[in-house]
């Protein structure tokens, strides 16, 4: 059956004069006089209203989200053998740190380009802060700064895969034990590893010892990179410190809980919960330039004095960035 079509009176190219001089008055009135003045042109097309960037970036992370969800649900997301789950890092790990990494601590990165775009390599840091979250801040630099967007692959402590919960959200993130074997397994295939060799020393360290480097233990991370062959790059990092200033410590909680140590800052365990909140001091990271491995030979990992040289070396150059970064800085909370 055909559709019925409204026909208009007067035709469909006719107007009334009354239509006319309706259409001449508002043109007249909203138009400037040359613009109302027939030229034999088209009038230009009115540009579409502009949506503000907000709206647009809650929409791509509607969009992103309704994706992930659909890709969880079909079992498209691959896990690697260390448990590395990239999929969700990306979308569920990563996004609430951006405004704790852009906004609280304004992290600046410095030397990126130290960084290579491609292979193995030893990100090695000093550590700090009473809780490392200086190694997740440097984890989201790395997908967040680098132009090749790259994922950190951070060696951990046994207490935190022995953490439920926590340990198996290390494992999705990328985490690994922090041993020779899983490190050199990583570097081998290609990844970017990130290690932190004052361990609890560095975290846990009195406030009054702040950016004072400890131990670097026996230079386990210096035998993975000769082995494998890959550059280690020194990484400083300056604003740590100061989000919990450590002025105390209960040894018989920490006992009890199983910690290395059981902190007392200013405002914890004082104010409670709140004083869980880290201050908000001002960031750098800075990578510095790479160090071969490649030039000692194959068997340059068994050379004790070797070993001790470069860990010496990596533990010197992130030290004299330390207080080169801090002599640079006017103020701890706006840098």
């Amino acid at each position: 059956m055909a559709e019925a079509r409204v026909i208009p009176l007067h035709g469909a190219d006719r107007e009334t004069p009354r239509r006319r001089r309706g259409a001449a008055r508002v043109q007249a009135a909203v138009l400037p006089p040359e613009a109302s003045e027939p030229s034999g042109e088209p009038m230009p097309e009115q540009p579409a209203p502009e949506v503000a960037p907000e709206a647009q970036g809650w929409e791509q992370r509607l969009a992103e989200l309704l994706a992930f969800a659909r890709r969880r649900i079909q079992g498209d997301y691959e896990v690697d053998e260390f448990g590395f789950d990239p999929d969700l890092t990306d979308n569920v790990l990563m996004p609430p740190l951006r405004p704790l990494y852009e906004k609280w601590f304004r992290v600046e990165t410095i030397g990126m380009h130290n960084v290579p775009a491609e292979g193995g390599a030893l990100i090695v840091a000093n550590h700090s802060g009473t809780l490392p979250l200086d190694a997740t801040m440097t984890a989201f630099a790395m997908r967040a700064d680098h132009p090749e967007r790259r994922h950190l692959r951070m060696l951990g402590a046994d207490l935190v895969f022995k953490t439920p919960v926590l340990g198996a959200l290390a494992r999705k993130s990328g985490q690994t034990l922090a041993c020779n074997p899983d490190a050199e397994r990583l570097l081998r295939s290609g990844e970017l590893v990130g290690v932190w060799p004052e361990g609890f020393k560095g975290i846990g360290k009195p406030f009054k010892d702040r950016y004072k480097l400890q131990r670097f233990g026996r230079g386990g991370f210096v035998s993975a990179a000769l082995n494998t062959g890959v550059p280690i790059i020194p990484c400083s990092i300056v604003g740590a410190e100061e989000i919990y200033p450590k002025i105390g410590d209960i040894k018989a909680l920490a006992r009890l809980f199983g910690f290395p140590y059981f902190p007392v800052t200013p405002f914890f365990p004082l104010l409670g919960p709140l004083g869980a909140i880290p201050l908000p001091s001002k960031w750098y990271i800075e990578f510095g330039e790479p160090i071969r491995t490649d030039v000692h030979g194959e068997h340059a990992a068994d050379d004790p004095m070797l070993v001790f040289n470069l860990t010496d070396q990596v533990r010197e150059t992130i030290q004299q960035t330390l207080y080169r970064l801090l002599t640079q800085r006017r103020n701890v909370f706006l840098g």
